[in-house]
């Protein structure tokens, strides 16, 4: 069987994009996405991605998403989010810049700010445990624990550049402190009103190159934690930019908007 896909980069953070209606059987989509996802995604005998999107028109003024980690695991993805609103205006699906993404976090406005950068409402945070407990590892002093979706902890460090975020990362993922289901790990240093972030992403189990929903816990937790202006500036492992968005509410934040980059990397077709 072959199967058309779109490449998709969200700041470097990969994506396999799949689409069609009849792809699966309504009864046997989730299983068969999800192997999907674990095949595709191999880097070593397949596409090669952090995870894949299975995007389709969901109405008239509305596209539905689905994203699944590389090993199967469902999960909301906001740069997946990003990567499939731009598909969706790019490919023709969508005629107007503005839009909702119906996904496993609800229904988000997403819109096309110019080519190949995407402005999307990310989820409310009902509420940030800042300096949460726990006893950390060195060199972690601190951690912020909260949810945008996915859990994320974010932990400031001195050192971004030489810390050794897959081996730190990984001990942090699955600390009880953050419950059975563990939490991605959001590394973060704020130089001249700019945080630079490094993130170790669950369901990919390593660091990559940039996490949507990472981003916007760590400006929602710096900016409660520190008093940072919104928009908070951030750039990514891969040197590209990110803006977030946000209103305190109470312990937690609304009107939460991330604005970054997504693009098409190649079309291509592969036989499974």
């Amino acid at each position: 069987m072959k199967l058309d896909f779109f490449k998709m980069s969200g700041a470097g953070n990969d994506f396999v994009l799949l689409t069609g209606p009849a792809l699966f059987p309504q009864k046997g989509q989730s299983a068969g996405l999800k192997k999907l996802a674990i095949k595709l995604c191999s880097a070593k005998t397949a596409v090669g991605a952090d995870g894949l999107l299975y995007v389709n028109k969901a109405g008239r003024s509305a596209i539905r998403m689905r994203y699944f980690n590389s090993d199967g695991s469902e999960a909301f993805c906001g740069n997946g989010s990003r990567c499939s609103a731009w598909w969706a205006y790019a490919s023709g699906l969508m005629k107007k810049k503005k839009f909702s993404l119906k996904s496993i976090s609800g229904s988000l406005p997403v819109e096309i700010i110019s080519r190949e950068t995407v402005k999307m409402r990310m989820p409310d945070v009902p509420a940030v445990s800042l300096h949460h407990g726990g006893v950390w590892c060195k060199p972690v002093k601190t951690a912020h624990f909260l949810n945008t979706g996915v859990p994320h902890a974010v932990v400031p460090v001195w050192d971004l550049e030489r810390l050794d975020v897959d081996g730190l990362g990984r001990r942090m993922r699955f600390h009880k402190a953050f419950g059975h289901a563990g939490a991605n790990v959001d590394f973060v240093r704020v130089e001249n009103g700019v945080v630079k972030i490094r993130t170790y992403e669950r369901g990919v189990e390593a660091e990559t190159l940039a996490c949507g929903t990472g981003i916007t816990a760590s400006a929602v937790a710096l900016g409660l934690d520190l008093g940072l202006k919104s928009p908070v500036a951030f750039v990514s492992r891969s040197g590209e930019k990110f803006r977030v968005w946000y209103k305190r509410a109470g312990a937690g934040a609304s009107d939460i908007y991330i604005q970054g980059p997504a693009k098409i990397v190649f079309k291509g077709t592969i036989e499974i």
